[in-house]
């Protein structure tokens, strides 16, 4: 194995070895807290240039399996663990993650302490990285430097699918859904089949006519990588689609939800990576654990031309709006993230359209919010 190196944009120094492909690669840097499905992350569209660094300790222990795939191929700019396991235990598993990774061009570092790289991240926020081999320090900060920031960034337009395609519903169809790919895990087409919907999936471009010519039940907008702002396209034609159908959105999608709303969106400090991030129901006070991937929020705030409070301590439901005024009639905060106070979820109260900011598939769990979906056909046949 080739020594490796990892240096940021502000020039910490990272050191490891090599155990994927040879090369030098960029990205932001971010981590996860997820324990399993490094798979899953690894292939998950969302995560287009990004380093992923992965908090758990030891990872690729059950290998990896076709089935677990959420695109046609690994999306991350890279990945760091701290250790890679030597052997693959999995029951279902096909290979291993090393030769995984090898074989589909990951540059990837093991034994490198991710624990004080994670910290690095978290004080100072996601910021560019390079890392590879055959290269010194210099080399590496100066290719980190001139790395593209995620903030402006539209990387929806290289993951998107090029051409619409259709899946069929297992069993008795129910609804016909339209599925704008922003950067589409495979599990969401996957959970929407299962309960009875046909699902169209469509380009991010699509415009709204071509959309309502499939005569959909429901809009659903995905994931996807990047910055919201940039997707001036889709943000229009969700403008369009909203009272005419009802929408479903989640992470990317509930941004650019927010977005057709009026509503601004920020970039957070770190952004939420993981599968254990606790999410309050502002509706009832229940929890559920979710599985996350985002750099940007939406800021209800912006709405109601009042400066946000204050938050010391634990954040509770006072540190979001409780409702707010748009061009589509009132707004309702519905969601809460327990860790830094930001907004999980809205529904529209005039209008069938609602979304969270994590991801109810999650691919591999926890599943405390796959019940969404249910609720999304509910809100179809309320609204046929």
């Amino acid at each position: 194995m080739k020594p490796g190196l990892l240096v940021t944009a502000d020039g910490a120094e990272f050191r490891g070895v090599s155990v994927g492909a040879e090369g030098i690669t960029s990205g932001e840097a971010v981590f996860n807290t997820a324990m399993t499905g490094y798979q899953e992350v690894i292939t998950d569209p969302s995560y287009s240039g990004q380093i992923v660094v992965m908090t758990s300790s030891h990872i690729g222990n059950y290998g990896v399996n076709g089935a677990d795939d959420q695109a046609d191929r690994p999306h991350c700019a890279g990945l760091v663990v701290r250790s890679l396991s030597r052997m693959t235990t999995g029951p279902s598993a096909t290979g291993s993650l090393h030769d995984y990774l090898t074989a589909n061009g990951v540059i990837t570092l093991a034994e490198v302490d991710t624990r004080r790289l994670t910290r690095h991240v978290r004080d100072r926020g996601a910021m560019p990285a390079a890392m590879g081999t055959d290269a010194d320090a210099a080399e590496l900060r100066a290719v980190a430097e001139a790395a593209p920031h995620m903030a402006g960034r539209d990387l929806v337009s290289e993951v998107t699918t090029p051409e619409p395609y259709r899946v069929a519903a297992s069993g008795e169809r129910r609804a016909t859904v339209v599925a704008f790919d922003f950067g589409m895990k495979r599990e969401i087409v996957r959970q929407l089949a299962a309960r009875g919907c046909d699902v169209h999936v469509v380009p991010a471009g699509t415009g709204a006519d071509e959309v309502l010519a499939l005569r959909p039940d429901g809009v659903f907008l995905s994931n996807g990588p990047g910055d919201p702002e940039p997707l001036a396209g889709p943000i229009a034609t969700v403008r369009v689609l909203l009272g005419t159908v009802p929408v479903f959105g989640i992470c990317l999608g509930h941004q650019v939800l927010g977005l057709a709303l009026g509503a601004a969106t920020y970039k957070l400090p770190f952004g939420h990576h993981g599968a254990n991030h606790p999410v309050r129901r502002l509706y009832d006070g229940g929890i559920e654990i979710t599985s996350q991937n985002h750099g940007f929020a939406v800021d209800l705030w912006s709405l109601t031309g009042r400066t946000p409070p204050t938050v010391t301590g634990l954040p509770g439901p006072e540190s979001l709006p409780t409702t707010v005024t748009t061009d589509f009639g009132e707004v309702a905060a519905t969601h809460q993230n327990l860790n830094d106070g930001t907004l999980e979820g809205m529904r529209c109260l005039d209008l069938p359209a609602f979304s969270v900011q994590y991801h109810p598939e999650a691919a591999p769990g926890p599943h405390d919010a796959r019940g969404l979906f249910d609720r999304f056909l509910d809100l179809m046949a309320a609204n046929a």
